[in-house]
């Protein structure tokens, strides 16, 4: 199981850094065309398409690395166990929101599967799914963090961060 983890989560980053490439170079070949007068307004429809895709794969990638910005600024003063409490506590907010997302990201998408871009025939509903599919990566990552933090309650070890 957590090698088949670690293969999607090396996939993620993979397809998110193809995603990022393709999404840069079709922004700047519209820009380039444009200055030629020679209008591809299906660049623009698949770059918000890989725009979406990398923006939520990315915020996957950074939330199960660690890179988020967090503030500490009043809890790094409390003892090391009411700090795991409160950070238990956080991830569990955490999850919940992104279940929530999830639940009415899958709503969504069903609503759009009729909708399409103007200029290339992809269901919208397709840019809804990176929603999904990142919140549920996300879900995975908050229980990772919550287990990690539930084993090293007694350590002084931070447990935020990385795998």
């Amino acid at each position: 199981m957590r090698k088949l983890y670690h293969a999607l989560c090396k996939a993620e980053v993979v397809i998110c850094g193809i995603g990022f490439m393709f999404l840069v170079t079709f922004v700047f070949l519209s820009a380039i065309l444009r200055f030629f007068r020679v209008s591809m307004s299906w660049n623009i429809d698949l770059a918000m398409f890989l725009l979406a895709w990398t923006a939520f794969l990315g915020a996957d990638i950074a939330w199960r690395s660690g890179q988020l910005i967090g503030v500490d600024l009043v809890t790094r003063q409390f003892p090391k166990k009411v700090q795991r409490i409160i950070e238990i506590a956080i991830y569990l907010i955490i999850m919940g929101a992104l279940a929530l997302v999830f639940v009415f990201g899958i709503r969504l998408a069903v609503t759009e599967k009729l909708r399409t871009y103007q200029s290339i025939p992809i269901p919208y509903s397709l840019v809804t799914l990176s929603l999904v599919f990142a919140a549920l990566s996300m879900i995975f990552s908050t229980i990772l963090k919550i287990r990690r933090c539930i084993m090293n309650f007694n350590t002084q070890a931070p447990t935020g961060g990385k795998k």
